[in-house]
């Protein structure tokens, strides 16, 4: 007789039928290479920071006796790392840790050891943090456009809903008190109980940061209706432009919100701000002495390796290095989206201005054939299988407008860039050459 698997193994909520997680799939099977599959797909689709990997990789290689877990006078650390350790993780990692998001903060914020969390990457983070807020049918609000992966990470295996704060392209989609207001308050009038606020800063997938009056607004509502905040702030390290980067934490302290300091909550990771996702280092940091006793207890599912801990930790005490390494890669960043950014601009795309992230919001709606979301994913299609790039279609990111695409631009060589551009230009021309919009090739393919 046949066993059926659990409710949990056959839900759908995974997110992973959405045409973001499609899209790598279809990559997968024709990935490009520059010398062994030079037409293959391109991937664009991944926020993955490799522009400043040569520096780190340097740094290694001067350090040598890091890697071999040798002590200062020559012992070997091996054993010492390789036996139990608790989940508490290395105290030595926390406190390097919480100096680098400092940093990063250009000190605006002070971070107390104590009150971090480590976690298997930002991922297991954010999951960990709805476990501790919500139960199964509660929710949480959070603004559109927003990762695709979030569909997964909060509400597959917590069980709660996600209710989208729409946004628009007419004030630069951002947040408003009154599409706040409108969504909570349809919330509650479907007996939907709302336990956070969750929002991205800066914001995946639009490559922005918040401004001060946005957090003021998500603060003080947040008091008025007793709710907590998480703040996912994975790009912190990201942004290479102005404005500059206000965290949630700072915001606090300004808006002077006291009475709400132990319902603030921060997720941060080293995926991005030192592209190092392949390690899996996230944390939670918080006041709530019960919520990090909890995500403590919780995080055991999920480990950093001693191993990690150590490594990582004689990278982030080398102060010097460390300020190199921000330097040079809010350069390298910002030299690479003002190539993306203007290569799109040549082809007649438009993007939203930006000023962190390791992507683009590119406007094609003029190359619809209809403002319609099955004419958006009719053009993703066509730039996928024909024009041979993965990016992602704002529908996958719950955007309420057709036609935004996110475009990612760090995970590749400056070349593959400019092939990638050079191939929308090309079929754009060609498009147009014909006396049809792009919309129309993919409608009648």
């Amino acid at each position: 007789m046949s066993m059926t698997l659990s409710s949990k193994a056959l839900y759908k909520s995974h997110g992973q039928d959405s045409s973001y997680f499609e899209g790598w799939e279809e990559y997968k099977t024709n990935p490009y290479n520059e010398i062994t599959n030079p037409s293959g797909i391109i991937q664009m689709g991944l926020a993955e920071n490799q522009l400043s990997f040569d520096l780190l990789e340097s740094w290694l290689e001067k350090n040598p006796d890091v890697t071999r877990f040798k002590k200062e006078e020559g012992s070997s650390m091996f054993r010492e790392l390789a036996l139990f350790q608790d989940y508490h993780g290395l105290q030595a990692f926390k406190n390097e840790l919480v100096e680098f998001m400092a940093e990063i903060r250009e000190r605006k914020v002070i971070f107390d050891p104590d009150n971090l969390v480590l976690t298997a990457g930002a991922t297991s983070a954010n999951e960990t943090i709805m476990f501790c807020l919500a139960d199964p049918g509660e929710a949480i609000l959070i603004p559109t456009p927003y990762y695709p992966g979030f569909d997964r990470d909060l509400s597959w295996r917590t069980g709660i809903e996600i209710v989208p704060i729409e946004s628009s392209s007419s004030n630069g989609f951002r947040i408003t008190k009154n599409s706040i207001e409108k969504v909570y308050q349809q919330a509650r009038d479907n007996n939907i109980q709302v336990k956070a606020m969750f929002i991205t800063n800066p914001s995946n997938p639009l490559g922005t940061t918040m401004t001060n009056e946005e957090l003021s607004q998500i603060i003080q509502f947040s008091i008025s209706n007793n709710l907590h905040i998480v703040s996912d702030e994975i790009y912190s390290g990201t942004v290479f432009n102005t404005p500059s980067f206000i965290s949630i934490l700072e915001a606090l302290h300004f808006q002077k919100g006291h009475e709400i300091w132990d319902r603030v909550h921060l997720v941060s990771s080293l995926s991005k701000d030192l592209g190092l996702p392949g390690f899996r280092i996230g944390m939670i940091y918080s006041n709530n002495k019960a919520l990090i006793s909890a995500a403590t207890k919780m995080s055991s599912f999920g480990l950093i390796s001693s191993q990690t801990q150590y490594l990582l930790s004689k990278i982030l005490a080398d102060k010097e290095f460390m300020k190199i390494h921000r330097e040079e890669n809010k350069k390298r960043l910002k030299m690479r989206q003002e190539s993306l950014v203007s290569g799109l601009n040549k082809c007649g795309i438009e993007c939203l201005k930006g000023n962190a992230g390791l992507f683009c919001w590119a406007d094609f709606r003029n190359l619809l054939k209809s403002n319609t979301f099955e004419a958006e994913l009719n053009l993703w299609k066509i730039i996928l299988r024909e024009v041979k790039l993965n990016i992602c279609p704002g529908s996958s990111c719950h955007c309420v407008e057709p036609g935004w695409f996110r475009i990612c631009f760090a995970n590749m060589k400056e070349k593959t860039l400019d092939l990638a551009v050079q191939r929308i230009k090309a079929c754009v021309i060609n498009s147009l050459g014909r006396g049809r919009d792009l919309g129309n090739i993919c409608d009648a393919s």
